[in-house]
């Protein structure tokens, strides 16, 4: 099919706008990329040290300076279920690679915080700089110039885009991304909804709801809700950096052990002493960062990614923003209901044709680049197919062609609508994005007094003494990444959707994030510039009428005509300085850039 113009028009705007910086970014790559497996530029002692603990085996081919040696970068820890189930894939790398003439060796650790875990504590913010951290720790794993490509073990939140981000800094390396699957189905995601509405209204204690949870996030694997975890497999598969299938096969069966050996394998095959020479620098391209926005509108995916894709982009050199998003919205369709945008979880959507459907059927409405690099050959055609077991060996077979529910997953011609999950808003209170897979038409514009809080905890007393049975616009301020690190405000889901369900018309605006959950109520988020850096949000008042309109993509207050003049107001924000580790964060937020630039700490010297 040919391309479609927009696609074609978004593309060669980044290409243009991306020149020098992407020209910089691949010259510095090319010329760190060497003839010989990467441990011959050592010297004598530095090698012994690199090999002292290794088997004889394994000593033996690494003295030789002729085969290639794989890096493993892990996020394991075992309180992740999405990440338990990697504390294995280590001795399955390790003995895949000796199969195939190579080495393998645990290169290092990377942190791994649970966004579900800290959600509305201390802790959550430390999320979005974790990863950071994350990206430097995989630049210090890789640090041994020992490696000829890389294995990446990550699944959740920040977890892998700070690992792209590590890994495109040694962007000379191969980089193949392992996944761990999505744990079983557990209780209907309504019924999960359900229980924690009545929690917010009083009407279910706390054991009911931990009952509630507890069947819901049951076992080993990734959260089954297409939240930020999920849209990272699905973009590491549409970036073609995973193995073709991979994202949703589940842990702990036959399939999934096979292809975490097939990574192995392939890693072996792509470095610069096997026959298909890939650096990742190669793959994540303006073509491929573009096929990555596609799938994340197609799919309904997570918010957040309209920091982690920027942050990813210009850690390759790639310069992209919001615009890019809205344009490519307005002409990619809608073609998966995954909950919180549905009822079926990613299971579900695995099994009705998954990503090799949606792949196929953008690639036939010529909304994807094809001819782009990947992990598993020269072309994204690879990725409609999907894996099987045949008599215990793997393989791949064609894909589904057409869905196999039409509640979960459709084709290019029965699209959920016609344009993609996120928007765009712009106007006088500054730049926001909105996802609108979840919200229904009728609640998609609202206009109501501003009701102004500093904090989530304050939004919920105010519910929880009943001052909010009214129509109002939630102005939650203070919640970027240099005020305090910007954390997701998904806690405030229930109180605010159960107000909506009694029929107020309810909204929510702020510089903070709202999570890969964003559902039903609509929430103009990371606003920018962020109150702290003196964003119009810093002089919205309460009873300030404030019009939020995803139609339109308009965010701006209506009156009074003088609020431009105001003071900025200020924040105590001493509470969030310290503790729980957040004394440690003084510099990243003092280094941050804006959330349209990735809210990086990096966004200066990656763009440079």
């Amino acid at each position: 099919m040919p391309q479609q113009p927009a696609l074609l028009a978004v593309t060669q705007r980044i290409v243009e706008r991306s020149r020098p910086t992407r020209t910089s970014y691949l010259q510095r790559m090319r010329a760190a990329a060497g003839s010989k497996v990467s441990r011959g530029q050592l010297g004598c002692t530095n090698l012994a040290h690199a090999l002292a603990a290794m088997p004889d085996a394994a000593k033996l081919r690494l003295k030789e300076l002729e085969r290639p040696n794989l890096a493993i970068v892990s996020a394991y820890n075992d309180m992740l279920s999405a990440h338990q189930p990697l504390g294995d894939y280590p001795a399955l790398i390790k003995a895949a690679a000796l199969e195939a003439g190579a080495t393998a060796q645990f290169a290092g650790g990377v942190p791994a915080m649970c966004d579900g875990v800290t959600q509305g504590q201390p802790g959550m913010e430390l999320s979005l700089f974790s990863r950071d951290v994350i990206a430097m720790a995989t630049a210090v794993a890789l640090s041994h110039q020992m490696f000829d490509a890389a294995l990446y073990l990550g699944v959740c939140d920040k977890i892998v885009p700070g690992l792209l981000m590590g890994a495109l800094s040694f962007g000379h390396l191969p980089a193949l991304f392992v996944p761990a699957g999505p744990m079983a189905t557990g209780i209907a995601n309504d019924e999960k909804a359900r229980t924690r509405q009545l929690y917010a209204q009083g009407k279910v204690g706390r054991e009911a709801l931990l009952e509630s949870e507890c069947r819901s996030y049951h076992g080993p694997g990734t959260c089954t809700f297409y939240g930020t975890a999920n849209s990272n497999q699905m973009l590491m598969e549409i970036m073609g950096l995973h193995l073709p299938g991979s994202a949703f096969v589940t842990p702990g069966t036959p399939l999934r052990d096979a292809l975490t050996r097939a990574a192995a394998l392939q890693a072996a095959q792509i470095t610069a002493r096997g026959p298909a020479y890939t650096p990742v620098a190669e793959v994540v391209s303006e073509k491929t960062v573009v096929n990555g926005i596609v799938g994340l509108l197609a799919t309904g995916g997570s918010t957040n990614h309209t920091l982690h894709l920027v942050a990813i982009a210009r850690a390759a050199g790639i310069v992209i923003d919001w615009d890019d998003f809205s344009e490519l919205s307005a002409v990619v369709p809608l073609l998966a209901r995954v909950y919180p945008n549905g009822q079926a979880d990613v299971n579900h959507f695995h099994a009705a044709g998954g990503m090799g459907l949606v792949i196929g059927q953008l690639l036939r409405a010529g909304l994807l680049h094809e001819d782009v690099a990947t992990v598993a050959g020269p072309s994204l055609a690879r990725y409609t197919q999907e894996p099987c077991l045949d008599q215990d060996r793997l393989a791949w077979r064609a894909g589904v062609l057409r869905s196999l529910d039409r509640d979960v997953v459709r084709t290019v011609d029965e699209p959920f609508s016609a344009d993609g999950g996120l928007k765009l808003l712009r106007g006088n209170l500054g730049r926001a994005v909105i996802k609108v897979s979840a919200v229904k038409p009728q609640h998609r514009v609202v206009e109501a007094p501003a009701l102004v809080f500093h904090d989530q905890d304050e939004l919920l007393a105010a519910y929880g003494r009943g001052e909010l049975a009214r129509d109002f616009i939630a102005v939650l301020r203070f919640q970027g990444p240099q005020a305090n690190g910007m954390p997701e405000l998904h806690k405030l889901t229930p109180a605010l959707s159960v107000l909506q369900d009694q029929g107020h018309k309810v909204a929510l605006v702020t510089d903070g994030r709202m999570s890969g959950a964003s559902g039903k109520v609509p929430a103009a988020i990371h606003v920018t510039p962020e109150a702290l850096a003196g964003g119009p949000l810093a002089r919205v008042r309460d009873g300030d009428l404030l019009r939020l309109d995803a139609h339109a993509g308009e965010l701006r207050v209506l009156a009074p005509s003088d609020w431009e003049q105001r003071p900025a107001a200020g924040a105590d924000l001493q509470a969030h300085q310290q503790g729980y580790g957040r004394e440690l964060f003084a510099g990243a937020r003092a280094l941050v850039g804006p959330a349209e630039q990735g809210a990086s700490i990096f966004h200066e010297g990656l763009a440079a």
